[in-house]
């Protein structure tokens, strides 16, 4: 069942040249949910525009992960309002719409804290935004719905999907069951649910035939995934591979704890699949993984990192890390420290720890203080960047193919990403773009690869 479009709606709004601008925060979940709505707009008769002020239906997607994500909206709504306020004294109309994990922790705050907002919208129920924009006055919709959203969302068009480039983000499974002491998204999620496979695959066959090349299949806890008939991540990316083309796959974000023997080999038998795998750790200190109620040790995690090595020597991790978290010490810390030497990272996130309200952590009294954190984070970050310009350098001599995605700052150059997800650019034609290219790697930057085509003979 596709969404129900109002054609009274859509033929409106098109009439009027009405405009939809959307800004995403936070995660790949978000990037995804954000183009999602921009195509309800574009079925309800909205053309998309980069200038907030051009837009009659103005949305920005939240993420609530990082610290301070409440304010960082407030402030956003406040410039809003004025662009708001500015329009309707020139006659123009203006919807505002809050939607995602911040929308569906503050619900009804949002409105009495800042009145200019239409609708508030959690993650799980925007497939019923048209109907929400019609409704009179201001509107709150935070329930988890019963209904699967992903029936009820249009298919892209062939237009966006050209427009969004060679690269593309599919959801197959959102949630969480992990109940990580410093994570809100069980309870802006909910419970892991995963797609059925079958309406994924044709989701990527679209977009194959539209354009897209590179595929990342995207979940809260993505390798958690298991549709209705058993079919888990490795068997849903090896019937992805079969499907024309798919140049590349990729799947983020991943539990340590679901990494089966299945996937595992994935890695080695999946020839599409990328040789890269982004594996959250967190913390090094199995004393700070425990009290994180992370249900793995150090050990643990540096036993998937082996299996994972085994199956794909050339494969490269990156991973994410809070420093800080409450009653960490300095030998926790350390302990830290020795696992991200011991592992080797292309490349990672780190952050400070703040408390989310609503979490275990958020009411433990062995908060540590706000400069330790900040000198424990800049070692952290030191050392990781370091690791991540050492992997840079080692892929100088290697030949790889690159997805080119768009044309460079310069005359005559493309830019698009390697199996590991660096920048590199290089000289080439402009129909490239969209295609696999062999490139071999002649230098690096403090950002990016430089790189020559390689002719085929």
């Amino acid at each position: 069942m596709s969404h129900p479009v109002s054609p009274d709606a859509a033929e409106a709004a098109g009439a009027r040249g009405e405009h939809v601008f959307v800004k995403s925060f936070g995660c790949q979940m978000n990037v995804y949910d954000s183009q999602r709505m921009t195509d309800l707009a574009l079925a309800e008769g909205y053309s998309e525009t980069s200038e907030i002020a051009d837009a009659d239906l103005v949305v920005f997607n939240t993420c609530h992960i990082r610290e301070k994500a409440a304010e960082k909206l407030y402030s956003e709504l406040g410039k809003a309002r004025e662009i708001k306020q500015a329009r309707a004294a020139g006659g123009k109309a203006t919807k505002l719409v809050v939607a995602g994990c911040v929308a569906q922790a503050e619900g009804r705050e949002i409105l009495r804290r800042q009145s200019a907002v239409d609708v508030v919208v959690g993650p799980q129920n925007y497939h019923r935004l048209p109907e929400l924009l019609r409704a009179r006055g201001a509107v709150v919709d935070t329930e988890f719905a019963v209904e699967d959203k992903f029936e009820r969302l249009p298919a892209p068009t062939v237009e966006a999907t050209r427009a969004r480039g060679a690269s593309a983000f599919v959801t197959v499974q959102e949630g969480c069951d992990k109940f990580c002491a410093f994570c809100v998204v069980p309870y802006t999620r909910g419970a892991e649910v995963s797609r059925p496979s079958e309406k994924i695959l044709v989701e990527i066959e679209r977009l194959a035939a539209a354009g897209a090349r590179e595929f990342t299949l995207i979940g809260q806890n993505v390798n958690a995934y298991r549709d209705a008939e058993g079919l888990g991540l490795a068997g849903l990316l090896d019937r992805a591979a079969a499907l024309p083309g798919v140049e590349r796959l990729r799947y983020s974000t991943s539990h340590p704890n679901d990494m089966d023997d299945e996937l595992v080999a994935a890695h080695a038998e999946n020839l599409k699949l990328a040789p890269y795998l982004h594996l959250p750790v967190q913390s090094g200190s199995d004393r700070i993984l425990a009290a994180m109620n992370r249900r793995h040790d150090a050990a643990a995690y540096l036993d998937t990192v082996a299996r994972v090595r085994r199956a794909r020597p050339d494969i490269a991790f990156s991973s994410d890390f809070i420093v800080g978290f409450p009653g960490e010490t300095e030998a926790d810390f350390e302990a830290t420290l020795g696992l991200v030497g011991e592992v080797g990272f292309a490349s990672a996130f780190a952050f400070k720890y703040s408390p989310r309200p609503g979490t275990p952590a958020a009411e433990a009294q062995d908060q540590v203080p706000a400069p330790v954190k900040e000198e424990r984070l800049a070692r952290l970050l030191s050392l990781l960047e370091s690791q991540r310009q050492a992997f840079n350098r080692a892929t100088v001599g290697r030949r790889f193919g690159v997805i080119f995605d768009k044309p460079g700052r310069h005359e005559g150059q493309l830019i698009g990403r390697s199996p590991y997800m660096q920048a590199v650019h290089a000289e080439a034609a402009p129909e490239r773009v969209g295609l696999m290219s062999e490139v071999e790697i002649v230098d690096v930057g403090p950002n990016s690869l430089k790189g020559r085509l390689v002719e085929a003979a």
